[in-house]
């Protein structure tokens, strides 16, 4: 039996590799495949942002789990992803224009920085700290922690979308306003939703 546990433990970690990060993006592409403006407008960029933020808390859970000494390459992986996830954030927000107010709103923007805060956080104590048990710990949670509360965020700035019209509204007319320009032969760029 114990011959077969080394076989097992690598095609478990080639299954895990291959899987994982289409598992990641999946939430993320069934939320943008919604009518919900926030979840619908944040599908160029919200797998990557999924994906990173899984990354990271895969990291997280080795850290935590694993002794420091073995974890050179996962303080590296959590740092990278981390990066990756603030960037694609970025982009996404400023992509989204009008509808991206609502992850800076209410419940959803409390989520989102502390997202922001527990993941810059972990990610500073892992690459710094990381070497030691403790700060490889608390490096470890704060990153499971700001990869749960980026999912929630997203979450309920989707829900906060969906309850104001507005966030439907003005992108639909933005659409319909380029859409006549276009029929009427002047040059069009993609609906101002950012510039109202």
């Amino acid at each position: 039996m114990a011959t077969w546990l080394p076989v097992a433990d690598r095609v478990a970690s080639v299954g895990a590799a291959l899987f994982a990060p289409p598992l990641a993006a999946y939430t993320a592409v069934l939320l943008s495949d919604t009518a919900t403006p926030t979840w619908h407008e944040a599908y160029h960029e919200l797998p990557y942002v999924f994906v990173a933020s899984g990354l990271a808390a895969g990291a997280g859970a080795a850290l935590v789990t694993t002794p420091p000494a073995e974890c050179g390459p996962v303080r590296r992986l959590a740092v990278g992803a981390i990066a990756a996830e603030l960037f694609a954030l970025h982009r996404m927000e400023r992509r989204m224009g009008l509808v991206a107010e609502p992850l800076g709103q209410g419940r959803a923007g409390a989520w989102m920085r502390a997202s922001t805060v527990a993941s810059v956080a972990g990610a500073v104590l892992t690459a710094v700290a990381g070497r030691r048990r403790p700060a490889a710990i608390a490096g470890g949670l704060a990153l499971l922690a700001g990869s749960v509360a980026t999912r929630f965020g997203v979450f309920e700035a989707g829900l906060a979308s969906a309850r104001d019209p507005k966030y439907t509204v003005v992108p639909q007319r933005a659409r319909a306003n380029a859409r006549a320009r276009a029929a009427a032969g002047e040059p069009v760029r993609r609906p101002g939703i950012s510039g109202l």
